[in-house]
């Protein structure tokens, strides 16, 4: 009688593997990122010039990206990326707001995690390069469902609407009413 938990634990131990590969590329992607920082702090990279070139695959943080010229070359590069995808993965309007994704923040930030892994998946020689494709697809589709919900299909007509909403960050009472409460006791 063949073992019934033998193909659990051929699952676990294929998800082990799938892990501890996980962990391999971000320790490379970490490591390749202090290189970079090093090199900043440093000044001078290769020939004396600043080194200021993105690692493919690292992750980017769009507020935190101080200087005009590098945040201008990565946006275009990003909303290349992005229409390339919805036009070859034939978005609709429901799963991406074609006239205006790029206004809601939260879109952005699911679609620039999805381009990072995309540039990670495809654009580097990996030791699970066979596995990354198949797994940036399965983040696509989550990502796409998520975007589906993040704008609640409020723009489907071709326009964009603001959300109705409080902007938390922006009334100080509010903030200190919340801190002066502290913790919740439990």
């Amino acid at each position: 009688m063949p073992d019934p938990l033998g193909p659990l634990f051929d699952a676990l131990e294929s998800i082990n593997g799938e892990l501890t590969g996980f962990a391999a590329r971000l320790a490379r992607l970490e490591d390749a990122a202090a290189v970079r920082g090093a090199a900043k702090q440093g000044g001078a990279g290769e020939g004396g010039d600043s080194e200021s070139a993105r690692v493919r695959g690292a992750p980017v943080v769009w507020h935190k990206i101080k200087e005009e010229e590098e945040r201008a070359e990565l946006w275009s590069e990003f909303t290349a990326w992005v229409i390339r995808m919805a036009d070859f993965y034939e978005l609709t309007t429901e799963q991406l707001p074609h006239a205006c994704w790029w206004e809601h923040g939260a879109v952005v930030a699911e679609l620039t995690a999805l381009w990072t892994g995309w540039e990670s998946a495809y654009l580097k020689d990996e030791e699970d390069a066979g596995a990354s494709p198949y797994l940036w697809h399965d983040a696509w589709s989550r990502g796409i469902d998520r975007i589906g919900r993040m704008w609640l299909g409020e723009c489907t007509n071709g326009y964009h609407q603001q959300k109705s909403r409080t902007v938390w960050g922006t009334d100080p009472a509010h903030r200190k009413k919340i801190t002066d409460a502290g913790p919740p006791r439990v």
